[in-house]
């Protein structure tokens, strides 16, 4: 999908498979064509087919990429990573709070047991670049990226602001109101909401598992997502003062009913979120 002449959006889909049933999700990837082609998180395994069936409808070729940026390190951004980097030649770049995840999968793997993870990641590659918060990345004279560190989903996450464009590339920091909630840390995934919520001029934002949004719905989802994350405070709070001794996924499935989300989508990672909300309990409002 053409975002703009530059920018292109590329959606695939995929499944993740739990105790409880079979989730059906997708995940974008974005490719910025500027002199240099770069594309922004790779998908699961074998999601290589779907962005080079793209690239050859636009004219371009798997070499054309020269660099890729992952803006964290979970499975369904890192998952093809290897062949493309194998494929193309291409550089890969991440922020350093993902490298060792994104360098030893197994090490990610036994620290965050996302269900089925082998099947979403296809191993382990190594990251050639560094980002930090503030570098820019210059793709021709017309173009560019700008690194925002937006952590809270990871330590390690984030996001992409092409200010010529009026687009900003956000990965999975920005919540979306009845969809999965996972962070690392709450009150962090806050202030990086509000960091972006502060960065003027986006026209564009482009989510991972969001479809593109436009205009006035940018900063109203922004708004939306520090709402959402406050309502789970709030459900985490309360579930908790009611079933205080709660195994994590039991307590885990009565926050989830509470939010009105199905009970398929309880899992270890969503059980890790909640109690990052326990852990910071004392403060109730996220806003104060």
């Amino acid at each position: 999908m053409e975002i703009t002449k530059n920018v292109h959006a590329i959606k695939i889909p995929f499944q993740v498979k739990t105790e409880l049933g079979t989730l059906d999700r997708f995940v974008y990837s974005y490719l910025v064509n500027g002199e240099q082609v770069c594309l922004i998180d790779s998908g699961v395994v074998a999601s290589e087919r779907v962005i080079f069936d793209y690239m050859e409808k636009i004219g371009l070729k798997p070499e054309d990429i020269s660099l890729m940026i992952l803006t964290h390190s979970h499975p369904d951004h890192i998952g093809s990573a290897r062949s493309i980097k194998a494929k193309s030649g291409c550089k890969i770049a991440a922020h350093s709070g993902e490298i060792p995840w994104i360098e030893d999968v197994e090490l990610q793997a036994k620290e965050r047991p996302v269900p089925n993870f082998h099947l979403l990641v296809e191993g382990s590659v190594d990251v050639d670049t560094i980002l930090e918060d503030g570098n820019v990345l210059d793709l021709d004279k017309n173009i560019s990226l700008k690194v925002i560190h937006t952590p809270g989903h990871s330590k390690g996450s984030i996001s992409l602001l092409i200010e010529e464009e009026g687009v900003i590339i956000t990965g999975d920091v920005i919540p979306l109101r009845g969809d999965l909630p996972i962070y690392e840390d709450i009150e962090t995934s806050v202030n990086s909401i509000k960091k972006l919520k502060s960065t003027s001029g986006i026209e564009t934002l482009l989510a991972s598992w969001d479809d593109p949004q436009e205009g006035e719905n940018v900063y109203q989802i922004i708004d939306d997502a520090l709402d959402y994350l406050q309502t789970i405070h709030e459900s985490v709070i309360k579930v908790n003062k009611m079933n205080p001794s709660l195994e994590p996924m039991e307590f885990c499935k009565m926050v989830l009913k509470d939010l009105g989300i199905p009970e398929v989508a309880a899992n270890p990672i969503v059980a890790m979120s909640f109690q990052a909300n326990l852990n910071v309990r004392e403060n109730q409002d996220l806003f104060s």
